[in-house]
């Protein structure tokens, strides 16, 4: 029960786990995550012990897979605080990889955004089955340590990304009620889209995007995949708009409008839900399927500056290469903040950063190359929930109470909407994250060719406008022969092999110096202004 405090039953209890079945994997609790609160600690132990032995035997397969075809690089581990780890560690920590798929899209905004100038940032990552956004601020994605996977607890640091059922295999639905919705069901890859020819019979996100008009069927992958125009066609027929009195028009814009302000709603989530206001932030725009609905989820939000990558389609896996290693750790000193000894605090606070530094050591970080951040779990007197803020070193050496209750009270207001200054206020967790900084890859930067972007322009196509509600014939642009400076008035459409941009009337879109777009609204709004391209 208190294991976060004294640890000698645990340890005694994996001496005769360790003598008596030496095969096992066992996980301490009071080494896996030392803070109060039993069930979170015990809930993620076991999540820890349930994924760590297939983690372990599929890591230890890959290294000698890896040995065999005489690989020289290192092989490093995401996790779902946003950093990378070794093989090693990945194995005793298991736990800490169990959401580390999206985490690297925030990762990936921070570098993309940085380039550009800017501090903060939103990332969405729509694929074939979720939605996945995240908020950046000041360069650091927002953490979380109250996470859920499938309804089971988990109390580790892992980035507050916010994922919904909306991809493009979500699938389009109507209720006992006749109410229509899209998502979170999804149809995959395999069947996958009715337009997919794989089978798939529902309609689906991709079904309506080829209805109406955004996707090519002729160039989906560059051609490689051939899309059934009237197999689209049937399935929202037949599926929507015959069961609803509705055109097939309108039936499939109808499913394009709903999940967008699905997307739309996830955004808020992770901004207007922690008091930030997504005006303020580049939206940062990656996944398969997601710059064909950008412009119309920014439009909704009233977001003036989209920003899609040219690896948009693989965003996470760039942020990967982008990711440092990282190492969370935490210690329970639970009190009034003003009453606590200095000592046990700074004390505290020093040996997980000896943990830290050893870890990152044992990893080959040199010393210049590793950096620490340290944050506390505050709370008003009487509350349950606390507010992780993070505090400078200096505050800790001086003891400056004063400069944290400040930080404190602030966030506290921004997410809560009220401060409350005379109250007394506690500590319950002190954290800190060790950090290894890696070589990153280099972005390439290209020549200004101008703004007319005739050379890449494809043709023409029927698409429709959904502001307008009518179909109107605008310019194709071939993507991958678009040049830094080229502006393209909306409405238009930009074709790649691995994604679609549909670019509103609302919005231009110009190709940045790293071969990234840039989408403005022609009339901007909020507080980002459009970077010098």
């Amino acid at each position: 029960l208190h294991s976060y405090a004294n640890p000698d039953n645990e340890r005694k209890a994996l001496e005769i786990v360790a003598e008596q079945m030496p095969e096992a994997y066992v996980t301490l609790s009071s080494k896996l995550l030392p803070q109060v609160r039993f069930y979170n600690r015990i809930s993620t132990t076991v999540l820890n012990s349930y994924v760590g032995p297939i983690l372990r035997d599929y890591l230890l397969s890959l290294i000698k897979k890896l040995d065999a075809a005489n690989f020289k690089g290192v092989l490093l581990i995401m996790q779902s605080n946003g950093g990378v780890t070794s093989p090693q560690v990945a194995m005793e920590m298991a736990a800490s990889t169990l959401l580390s798929g999206p985490a690297a899209g925030p990762i990936a905004g921070i570098a993309y955004t940085s380039i550009q100038g800017y501090e903060d940032c939103i990332t969405v990552d729509m694929g074939g089955t979720s939605f996945d956004a995240a908020l950046v601020k000041e360069r650091e994605p927002l953490l979380i340590t109250d996470g859920n996977i499938n309804r089971h607890l988990i109390a580790m640091p892992i980035l507050g990304i916010h994922t919904i059922g909306a991809g493009g295999g979500s699938i389009g639905w109507i209720d006992d009620g006749g109410l229509l919705h899209v998502g979170p069901q999804s149809a995959g890859a395999n069947p996958g889209p009715a337009c997919y020819s794989l089978g798939g019979t529902e309609p689906t996100c991709t079904d309506s995007d080829l209805v109406l008009g955004y996707l090519n069927p002729d160039f989906f992958l560059g051609g490689k995949i051939k899309l059934d125009v009237n197999a689209a066609e049937h399935a929202i027929k037949e599926h929507i708009a015959k069961p609803l009195g509705l055109s097939l028009t309108e039936a499939a814009a109808g499913m394009y409008h709903l999940i967008n302000v699905s997307m739309a709603s996830g955004i808020k989530e992770v901004s207007i839900q922690r008091g930030f206001d997504p005006r303020d932030f580049p939206l940062v725009v990656a996944g398969g399927a997601g710059p064909i609905h950008a412009g119309m989820i920014a439009l909704e939000l009233e977001i003036g500056l989209i920003i899609i990558p040219k690896e948009s389609s693989i965003f996470c896996a760039a942020g990967m290469l982008l990711s440092d290693l990282k190492h969370d750790f935490v210690r329970t000193y639970h009190g009034v903040l003003h009453t606590l000894s200095h000592e046990r605090f700074t004390s505290l606070f020093k040996k997980m950063e000896d943990e830290g530094y050893s870890v990152l050591r044992k990893e080959n970080i040199t010393e210049e190359r590793i950096k620490f951040i340290y944050s506390c779990d505050l709370r008003y007197t009487g509350q349950y929930h606390e507010v992780n803020v993070e505090v400078k070193k200096e505050e800790i050496l001086t003891w400056d109470i004063p400069g944290i209750l400040e930080r404190f009270h602030k966030d506290h207001d921004r997410l809560y909407g009220y401060r409350l200054d005379d109250t007394p206020v506690e500590t319950v967790n002190l954290r800190v994250s060790a950090i290894g900084v890696t070589d990153k890859p280099k972005f390439t930067e290209e020549g200004y060719a101008g703004e007319d972007p005739g050379g890449a322009l494809k043709g023409e196509r029927s698409i429709f406008l959904p502001n307008e509600k009518e179909f109107v014939s605008v310019n194709v642009y071939d993507g991958h022969n678009l040049k830094h400076g080229n502006r393209i008035p909306g409405p238009a459409i930009i074709e790649q092999i691995q994604t679609t941009i549909f670019v509103p009337p609302e919005y231009h879109v110009v190709l940045d110096r790293y071969g990234s777009y840039t989408m403005a609204l022609n009339e901007a709004k909020g507080a980002v202004t459009c970077p010098e391209i």
